[in-house]
């Protein structure tokens, strides 16, 4: 079994803090179910987000999904000029077979066009 990173990021619609529960949930299930991993797969994660999203630590809604043994840590990310607004991040270290060429980094929404060097990127039809 091999420790491997999986990326993750989507971008909010405003900062209200149900939508945040509801975004972040649907990037670590998306994350999860692309990878084949369940929560004692994860061995940490750590959660950025702009400094526009005040409304909700975005680890909470992975707390919610029972993530509550995962060291979890939330941070603000670099506030560089023209970045993308309203995105939070992941980064998960998990243990898994997966070679890492074959790791599905999500992104979601608007933020898909964060990483489209990636082979794997998604973005939901209401985009």
């Amino acid at each position: 079994m091999a420790v491997r990173a999986v990326r993750g990021a989507t971008q909010l619609d405003a900062d209200v803090r149900e939508h945040m529960l509801d975004r972040v949930a649907e990037m670590v299930l998306d994350s999860m179910s692309a990878n084949g991993l369940e929560v004692d797969d994860f061995i940490s994660v750590i959660f950025t987000a702009t400094s526009d999203l005040v409304s909700e630590f975005p680890a909470y809604a992975a707390r919610q999904l029972g993530f509550g043994e995962v060291p979890l840590l939330c941070a603000r990310e670099l506030e560089i000029e023209r970045s993308m607004p309203r995105v939070v991040r992941m980064l998960a270290h998990v243990e898994t077979d997966l070679p890492r060429a074959d790791i599905t980094h999500v992104y979601l929404h608007g933020a898909a066009a964060l990483r489209s060097d990636l082979t794997r990127t998604r973005s939901t039809p209401d985009d």
